[in-house]
C-alpha cells in the first residue's frame, strides 16, 4: 500500500472509521435484502424440492396449489394410480390457519400427509419420531414452540406431538403442523355454532366450499416416465400436470417476480448511496491536501502516485466496511424472524458493486486532485 496513503489516513482516522461504519451498514442493508428474498425463495420452494414428486396433478386451469388455489376430485389418486409409469401416488393439502395456542393467536400452516402411504420421513426429524396413526399425531415445526409429547388443541380435536422438526415453513414463513389429511380437513373444517348457523342463512351448507377440499396430487415416476405421464393424465380435460421445475418457475417467475425486482432496486439504490458516501469523504479529504497535492508535483511526484493514493484510500474504507457488514450480518441476522440467507454468489456481486462504487466514489476526488499545478505550492 502507498505509504503516504497510510499515513494521511492515520492523521484522519475518525473521519476514515465513521466511514467506513456507515458504508459498512448501508452493506449490511444491502445484504439483508439480498439474503431476506433468498430466504423467502428458500421457504417457498421448501415443500416443493423436499416432497420427492416428479409431477404435480392440480385443478384444470390452474397452476396450482402454491401459486393460486386448486381443489381436485377426492378420488383423483385413485385415477392417476392406473396410469402407467406411476410409482407413488399421494394427495396433497395445505392450509394456512389461525388458532389460540397457550393464550396467544398464531398462525400454522397445516399440511396434511396422506397416510400411510406418507408418514412425514422427508419433512427431517430432528427430535421424535414418525406419525403411526391415522388419527390424533403431529410433526412440528419447531418455530411453533410446541414441544415433544404435547397435547395441542385446533379446531374441535386434540393432537398429540410426537415428532419435531426444524426449518419447515411455508411461503409466508409459518410454521408447518404436520398431521394425516382426514385431521387436516377436520382442523381445517372447523367452525364454531355461530358460524355453522351462518353458513346456513346465507344457503351455504355443508357443501360450501370449504378450505378442506384437496389441492392437489403428487406423483412419482419411473425414470424418465415423467413426461409420458404428464402426457396421459393432460389428456383428461380436469385436471393440468406442473413438473416440479414448472412448479418452481411458477414461484419464481410468477409470484415471486415483483418481489425480484423490488430487492434488486434497492440494491442498487443502497449501492448508489454508498457511493456517493465514498465519494463525499474522498472528496473533502482531497480538498484539504490540495497544497501537499501540489507539493508533491513540485518535486516530481506522478499524477499516477497521487492517483493510486487516493484510490487506494477509497478501496480500503471499502474493504473496512464490508468486513465489518459480513461480521455484522453473521451476528443479527440469525436473530431475525424470517429466515435470512446468504449465498456466496450474492456476497461476491454485492462485493463487485462495492469496489465499483469505491472506484467511481474517487474519481471525483482524483479528477479534483488532477486539476492542481505544482505552482499553487506558493499560494
Amino acid at each position: 500500500m502507498n505509504y503516504l496513503a497510510w499515513r494521511d489516513i492515520s492523521a484522519n482516522m475518525l473521519r476514515f472509521v465513521l466511514a467506513a461504519a456507515g458504508v459498512g451498514f448501508l452493506l449490511t442493508g444491502c445484504m439483508g435484502i439480498m439474503g431476506l428474498y433468498r430466504g423467502v425463495l428458500h421457504d417457498a420452494l421448501l415443500t416443493i424440492e423436499d416432497i420427492g414428486a416428479d409431477l404435480w396433478v392440480v385443478q384444470g386451469g390452474r397452476a396450482g396449489p402454491f401459486a393460486e388455489g386448486s381443489a381436485v376430485t377426492p378420488t383423483l389418486d385413485r385415477r392417476v394410480e392406473g396410469v402407467a409409469g406411476t410409482t407413488s401416488v399421494r394427495r396433497f393439502v395445505q392450509n394456512n390457519l389461525q388458532f389460540d395456542i397457550d393464550g396467544q393467536r398464531r398462525r400454522i400452516s397445516v399440511t396434511g400427509l396422506d397416510f400411510p402411504k406418507d408418514q412425514g420421513a422427508w419433512v427431517g426429524l430432528s427430535e421424535g419420531r414418525l406419525i403411526q396413526a391415522a388419527r390424533g399425531e403431529a410433526i412440528a415445526d419447531a418455530s411453533l414452540g410446541l414441544a415433544l409429547g404435547q397435547e395441542v388443541r385446533l379446531g374441535r380435536d386434540s393432537y398429540r406431538v410426537v415428532g419435531l422438526t426444524r426449518g419447515q415453513v411455508d411461503m409466508s414463513g409459518d410454521g408447518q403442523f404436520f398431521v394425516t389429511i382426514p385431521d387436516a380437513m377436520d382442523i381445517a373444517d372447523s367452525r364454531t355454532p355461530e358460524q355453522v348457523l351462518l353458513d346456513r342463512a346465507q344457503g351455504l351448507g355443508i357443501n360450501a366450499d370449504r378450505p378442506s377440499r384437496i389441492a392437489a396430487v403428487i406423483v412419482t415416476t419411473l425414470p424418465g416416465m415423467a413426461e409420458e405421464v404428464a402426457r396421459v393424465i393432460g389428456t383428461w380435460g380436469d385436471v393440468a400436470v406442473l413438473s416440479q421445475e414448472q412448479q418452481r418457475s411458477v414461484l419464481v417467475d410468477g409470484r415471486l417476480w415483483r418481489l425480484r425486482l423490488q430487492i434488486l432496486f434497492f440494491t442498487i439504490l443502497l449501492l448508489a448511496v454508498t457511493g456517493v458516501v465514498i465519494a463525499m469523504t474522498i472528496y473533502n479529504s482531497t480538498v484539504e491536501k490540495l497544497h501537499e497535492i501540489a507539493m508533491l508535483k513540485l518535486i516530481g511526484a506522478r499524477d499516477g502516485f497521487i492517483l493510486s493514493m487516493i484510490l487506494e484510500q477509497a478501496v480500503l474504507i471499502g474493504l473496512l466496511a464490508y468486513g465489518s457488514a459480513l461480521a455484522l450480518s453473521l451476528l443479527i441476522f440469525p436473530y431475525f424472524p424470517r429466515r435470512v440467507v446468504l449465498l456466496p454468489e450474492d456476497l461476491a456481486l454485492i462485493f463487485a458493486g462495492l469496489l465499483l462504487a469505491c472506484g467511481i466514489g474517487s474519481w471525483i476526488g482524483i479528477a479534483r486532485a488532477m486539476r492542481v499545478r505544482a505552482k499553487e505550492v506558493l499560494a
